[in-house]
C-alpha cells in the first residue's frame, strides 16, 4: 500500500500515457485484434466508429500525456484530468475525422448497367446481320468486354467504333458511332 500512496499524479498520468501508447502501437502493428472488446456504435454508416481501437488508444495516450504536462505545470489531479480529457477528445476526434476521411476516399469498382449507356467502344468480334458480336469499352481504368447486337439487325465490322444505346441483361444494344 505504501507504493500506491507514494505515486504522484504526474507518474499516474505518465503511466496512462504509456499504456495508451503501447495499446496504439499494438493496434497499428496487428490491426483490429481488439475488435472483440470494441463498442463500435457506427449505426451501420460504414467506416470506423468513434470507439474504434485506434481512436480510443489515441484518446488514452493524449489523456495521459496532457494530464502529465498539466501536473508538471502545477495543476492538481482533477484539473489536470480535465485538461487530459479535453485533449483526449480533441486528438481522438481528429483521428476519427482522419479515419472517416480516408474511408470515404475509397472508390468502388461496381459498374451499373445505366453507366454503360452512351459509352463509346470498339467492336472486337464482328456483329453479323441479326446476330451478336463482342465489343470492348473502357469504364474508368477498367476494360470490359460485352456481348453486343444492333437494334436494326445490321452488321458491324470488327474494329468499328460503336456507342451503347441500351443494356439488356448481359447484352448491349449498339449503333455505329
Amino acid at each position: 500500500m505504501d507504493v500506491l500512496s507514494s505515486l504522484s499524479a504526474f507518474t499516474v498520468f505518465l503511466a496512462i500515457c504509456a499504456v495508451g501508447f503501447l495499446f496504439l502501437m499494438v493496434a497499428l502493428a496487428f490491426g483490429e485484434i481488439f475488435h472483440v472488446f470494441e463498442a463500435d456504435h457506427d449505426f451501420d454508416t460504414g467506416g470506423p466508429g468513434f470507439f474504434s481501437t485506434r481512436v480510443m488508444a489515441v484518446f488514452v495516450t493524449a489523456f495521459g500525456g496532457f494530464g502529465a504536462v498539466a501536473t508538471h505545470y502545477g495543476l492538481s489531479a482533477v484539473p489536470a484530468a480535465m485538461v487530459g480529457f479535453g485533449s483526449g477528445l480533441i486528438f481522438g476526434g481528429a483521428i476519427y475525422a482522419l479515419a472517416q476521411f480516408l474511408y470515404n476516399q475509397q472508390a468502388g469498382t461496381e459498374v451499373r448497367a445505366g453507366d454503360l449507356v452512351g459509352v463509346v467502344g470498339r467492336v472486337v468480334v464482328g456483329i453479323p446481320a441479326g446476330g451478336v458480336g463482342q465489343i470492348r469499352v473502357r469504364m474508368g481504368e477498367e476494360l470490359m468486354d460485352k456481348i453486343a447486337r444492333t437494334r436494326d439487325g445490321l452488321p458491324i465490322a470488327e474494329n468499328m467504333s460503336v456507342q451503347i444505346e441500351e443494356v439488356l441483361g448481359e447484352t448491349v444494344i449498339v449503333k455505329k458511332n
